[in-house]
Protein backbone atom coordinates (compact mmCIF):
# COMPACT_ATOMS: atom_id res chain seq x y z
CA UNK A 1 0.00 0.00 0.00
CA UNK A 2 1.43 3.34 -1.08
CA UNK A 3 0.32 6.06 1.32
CA UNK A 4 1.68 8.82 -0.89
CA UNK A 5 -0.05 7.90 -4.12
CA UNK A 6 -2.96 9.93 -5.39
CA UNK A 7 -5.39 8.64 -7.92
CA UNK A 8 -5.06 10.59 -11.13
CA UNK A 9 -8.04 11.05 -13.41
CA UNK A 10 -7.70 8.81 -16.44
CA UNK A 11 -8.27 10.11 -19.94
CA UNK A 12 -8.48 8.86 -23.47
CA UNK A 13 -5.29 9.68 -25.45
CA UNK A 14 -7.42 10.35 -28.55
CA UNK A 15 -9.38 12.99 -26.61
CA UNK A 16 -6.10 14.68 -25.64
CA UNK A 17 -4.92 14.80 -29.25
CA UNK A 18 -8.32 16.10 -30.42
CA UNK A 19 -8.28 18.87 -27.80
CA UNK A 20 -4.79 19.97 -28.80
CA UNK A 21 -5.74 19.91 -32.47
CA UNK A 22 -8.75 22.16 -31.82
CA UNK A 23 -6.56 24.60 -29.88
CA UNK A 24 -3.89 24.76 -32.58
CA UNK A 25 -6.56 25.33 -35.25
CA UNK A 26 -8.63 27.90 -33.34
CA UNK A 27 -5.66 29.97 -32.19
CA UNK A 28 -3.63 29.40 -35.36
CA UNK A 29 -0.66 28.40 -33.21
CA UNK A 30 2.72 27.53 -34.66
CA UNK A 31 3.33 23.77 -34.32
CA UNK A 32 6.52 24.67 -32.40
CA UNK A 33 4.40 26.00 -29.51
CA UNK A 34 3.79 23.34 -26.86
CA UNK A 35 0.46 22.80 -25.16
CA UNK A 36 0.25 21.19 -21.73
CA UNK A 37 -3.02 19.63 -20.61
CA UNK A 38 -3.64 18.45 -17.05
CA UNK A 39 -6.68 17.12 -15.26
CA UNK A 40 -6.95 18.28 -11.67
CA UNK A 41 -9.37 17.67 -8.87
CA UNK A 42 -11.26 20.89 -8.41
CA UNK A 43 -11.65 22.00 -4.78
CA UNK A 44 -13.45 25.29 -5.47
CA UNK A 45 -17.06 25.56 -4.20
CA UNK A 46 -19.59 24.67 -6.90
CA UNK A 47 -16.91 23.31 -9.21
CA UNK A 48 -17.25 19.89 -10.87
CA UNK A 49 -14.90 17.30 -9.33
CA UNK A 50 -12.48 17.36 -12.28
CA UNK A 51 -11.24 20.35 -14.27
CA UNK A 52 -8.98 20.39 -17.29
CA UNK A 53 -6.17 22.95 -17.21
CA UNK A 54 -4.68 23.97 -20.54
CA UNK A 55 -1.37 25.83 -20.65
CA UNK A 56 -0.08 27.25 -23.92
CA UNK A 57 3.66 27.50 -23.51
CA UNK A 58 4.20 30.65 -25.54
CA UNK A 59 5.85 33.83 -24.28
CA UNK A 60 4.19 34.64 -21.96
CA UNK A 61 2.51 31.34 -21.10
CA UNK A 62 -1.29 31.41 -21.10
CA UNK A 63 -3.45 29.22 -18.87
CA UNK A 64 -7.10 28.29 -19.30
CA UNK A 65 -9.51 26.07 -17.36
CA UNK A 66 -12.49 24.06 -18.49
CA UNK A 67 -14.58 22.73 -15.63
CA UNK A 68 -15.02 19.30 -17.21
CA UNK A 69 -13.03 16.12 -17.47
CA UNK A 70 -10.93 15.91 -20.64
CA UNK A 71 -13.08 13.13 -22.12
CA UNK A 72 -16.22 15.29 -21.74
CA UNK A 73 -14.88 18.36 -23.58
CA UNK A 74 -16.41 19.12 -26.96
CA UNK A 75 -15.41 21.66 -29.61
CA UNK A 76 -18.09 24.11 -28.42
CA UNK A 77 -16.40 24.22 -24.98
CA UNK A 78 -13.07 25.16 -26.55
CA UNK A 79 -14.63 27.79 -28.81
CA UNK A 80 -16.43 29.32 -25.79
CA UNK A 81 -13.19 29.30 -23.81
CA UNK A 82 -11.37 31.48 -26.32
CA UNK A 83 -14.36 33.74 -27.09
CA UNK A 84 -14.56 34.85 -23.46
CA UNK A 85 -11.04 36.31 -23.42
Amino acid sequence: MNLFSQSKPQHNPAALQQLKSWIYDLLKLDPEVSISVSQLQCKEPGCPPIETVITILSQPAQQYKIHKALDDIVLADVIRLFQTE
